[in-house]
């Protein structure tokens, strides 16, 4: 179903693909997982490296996930699956079965979590970390804006592993 692909071989604009198609960001086992909507984040090198960077606030209980394991991965879909990416970012893994409530089927991968339905899934081993701080906004607007609760986002910089293409 899923066929390893070259990074070197993507073709999209990350604007589209992050902003308006949106993604699942996944950690955990086959024993327990999470996921989220996510519609922040970039791709680019850094350190030498390929890297994906994802944005997660504090409350968000896939954090949870992502900060205890050495993995996570980064899936998207096809337009089709917009519904199940709306119940995985506003319903809560931790009262509900989102992935089952969204009709999503868990896929594993290098001791990580993603699912079937993907069109593509990239495995992400992180290499940092960071907090964002108010001390640190250029534009104090952006941050009144963007957090009038005070919950920032921990910035993750992660390394793409692996790029798979469903192959459905």
């Amino acid at each position: 179903m899923f066929k390893e692909i070259d990074i070197k071989e993507l073709q999209f604009n990350p604007f589209t693909k992050i902003n308006n198609e949106w993604m699942l960001i996944t950690a955990g086992t086959k024993e327990k997982f999470n996921t989220m909507t996510a519609s922040w984040g970039g791709f680019g090198i850094l350190w030498g490296m390929n890297t994906a960077t994802v944005y997660i606030r504090p409350q968000r209980y896939t954090k949870e996930f992502v900060d205890s394991n050495d993995t996570f991965t980064i899936a998207f879909f096809d337009e089709k699956y917009r519904n199940a990416l709306n119940i995985c970012g506003s319903v809560s893994g931790r009262d509900t079965d989102k992935v089952k409530k969204a009709g999503l089927t868990p896929y594993f991968i290098d001791d990580t979590a993603a699912f079937e339905e993907a069109s593509m899934i990239m495995v992400c081993k992180k290499i940092y970390n960071h907090t964002i701080s108010p001390q640190d906004f250029y534009s104090k607007e952006t941050d009144e804006k963007m957090y009038p609760n005070k919950d920032y986002h921990t910035m993750y910089i992660a390394k793409i592993e692996k790029v798979l293409k469903n192959e459905k």
